[in-house]
């Protein structure tokens, strides 16, 4: 099968970036920030240099937001935009907005008229929480998309409507920073933020959230009264519970985010390792097959350290269905040159250890920005999509390695691309306490994933069956989901799976909010009774307000 896929899904290759998108992503100076609790104050030095922006908020827009309905030639591309097919909404208008002013007007419009919204960024949700079939309104952020230095907060200030790769080339062009975001470049900032984004330097300086400094937010309070609130995490800022909120508890609960502030993000290495090492399905037997998941699994739980050597490798290891040919390993090394390349060999050769070696390595070293800009490598691609996910404590057990191994070989489903993606984690991510930000998963060594892709809209009950029972299997032991406790931690909020709500497939009695939220959970529901008492703004796995 072509690595551009098949009229029946997307080729190997591609199987992993899905994952990667939803998200997903060096021995540097002592002075480099690194991602410890976010501290007060500390900001970095004003910039001599503004970069040129080609894409400040846009002149074209008329006062006021842009209202493309299904009439206008411009509506077909507005509600396609993003990264998967599986749903596909039909509201009665796009909102384009260019400015805070304008989220404000279109809020207010959808508030009086009753009418059900939402917002897009980026356009990387796996469920329909923008794509419903109850939204008449979308406000689409992506003319907001500058990005500056804010002299007077002491911040970098970023819209909520850009993409990763224009943060990245920005911040890094105009003064040599970056933020540990996700993978692929195409992802936007206002989803990503909100639920705790990762990358491939989150090992290294942990989480995009732990650098934000302050929100701006269009809020809607018990009156109806519509307003935009700035919201830092100062002690002493009366509106503080809101920027918490955003630093973990997931988009499209307590407002529109307008713009992002971030403090003190750290200086990127001069160049990064990138990486992609195959391990053929031919000849693997289950018992080399084992072997392999396990040395993996064995070296994620040796080099979780915030303080480890290797917290500079990132890694994401996509365990394919048997059609796909191979296994996929993909990443990059954030370590000087020399060093880097011991330490990928060193990964791998622990890895390949008494089992089968790659059938192909491939290594690049980039000037850091290129390596950031191309990300996993690929588009996510133009397919349907279900996205499972959990945080691991340890290593898999050999009865979920063995469950692994029976979903990607079984011969009763036509599945092609399916796959367990096994991500390294923790590292910086694990020095912050887990009520510090809203993101409480702060002890895990590997982010699991389990993924289906498909092409056409009939595949859909063979392939939701088939990553259905991977994943229930895998957790059988809890319910059929990852239960906080000794070997798992939860499910990520940024690969929402409306499931983990039903108890048809969540038999554990354990709540979707507690599997996301873990005991920030309480905190996240007063904060959403005080910022959007009416819940106007929500969706399958959005905080309720109760009470």
């Amino acid at each position: 099968m072509s690595s551009n896929g098949s009229a029946k899904g997307p080729g190997r290759r591609a199987i992993v970036r899905a994952a990667a998108a939803a998200g997903a992503a060096a021995a540097l100076a002592p002075s480099v920030a690194s991602a410890a609790v976010p501290k007060d104050g500390g900001a970095a030095a004003a910039p001599s240099v503004v970069p040129e922006d080609g894409s400040a908020a846009p002149a074209w827009l008329p006062d006021g937001p842009l209202r493309v309905t299904p009439d206008d030639p411009r509506y077909a591309y507005l509600v396609a935009r993003g990264a998967s097919n599986r749903f596909r909404g039909r509201p009665e208008r796009v909102c384009l907005v260019g400015s805070t002013e304008d989220v404000v007007r279109a809020v207010r419009e959808a508030v009086a008229s009753g009418a059900r919204l939402a917002v897009r960024s980026g356009g990387h949700c796996f469920e329909d929480f923008v794509d419903h079939p109850d939204i008449t309104t979308v406000i689409d952020m992506s003319p907001m998309r500058e990005v500056t230095f804010d002299e007077q907060r002491r911040a970098y200030a970023v819209e909520a409507g850009a993409t990763l790769g224009e943060v990245y080339q920005k911040l890094y062009l105009g003064w040599g920073v970056t933020v540990p975001a996700g993978y692929h470049a195409e992802v936007g900032v206002g989803g990503h933020v909100p639920g705790g984004g990762y990358g491939p330097l989150c090992r290294l300086f942990g989480l995009v959230s732990d650098y934000l400094y302050a929100v701006e937010v269009v809020v809607v309070d018990r009156a109806g009264t519509v307003r935009a609130v700035v919201a830092t995490r100062e002690r002493d800022d009366p509106h503080r519970d809101l920027w918490w909120a955003h630093t973990g508890g997931g988009g499209g609960t307590f407002g529109v985010v307008t713009r992002f502030w971030f403090r003190s993000p750290p200086t990127p290495p001069a160049t990064a390792l990138t990486f992609t090492a195959e391990w053929s399905w031919e000849g693997m037997d289950e018992e080399r097959f084992s072997r392999m998941v396990r040395n993996h699994g064995r070296w994620a739980e040796r080099h979780a350290a915030a303080t480890d050597p290797n917290a500079a490798l990132y890694a994401e290891f996509a365990l394919t269905r048997r059609a796909a040919g191979a296994h996929l390993l993909l990443g990059q090394v954030a370590a000087e040159p020399g060093r880097d390349r011991r330490l990928l060999d060193a990964f791998l050769h622990a890895v390949s250890e008494g089992t089968a070696r790659p059938a192909r390595v491939t290594t690049r070293r980039l000037p850091w920005l290129d390596a950031a800009l191309r990300g996993s490598g690929e588009a996510v691609g133009d397919w349907h999509i279900k996205i499972k996910s959990a945080f691991l404590r340890r290593r898999l057990t050999d009865r979920q390695i063995a469950v692994v191994h029976r979903h990607l070989t079984r011969e009763d489903t036509g599945v092609l691309a399916g796959s367990v993606v096994v991500n390294t984690y923790g590292g910086a991510v694990n020095a912050v306490p887990s009520d510090a930000t809203a993101m409480p998963h702060r002890d895990s060594v590997l982010k699991l994933s389990c993924l289906a892709s498909w092409a056409e809209p009939e595949q859909a009950p063979e392939y939701l069956a088939w990553i259905r029972a991977c994943y229930g299997d895998l957790f059988a032991d809890t319910g059929g989901v990852p239960v906080p406790g000794p070997a798992a931690d939860g499910a990520f909020i940024n690969y929402p799976d409306t499931d983990l709500a039903d108890p048809h497939w969540n038999t554990s009695g354990t709540p979707w909010e507690t599997l996301y939220h873990k005991d920030n959970h309480a905190r996240l529901r007063e904060a959403k009774r005080r910022w959007d008492p009416r819940d106007v703004f929500r969706h399958a796995l959005s905080i309720r307000p109760g009470g």
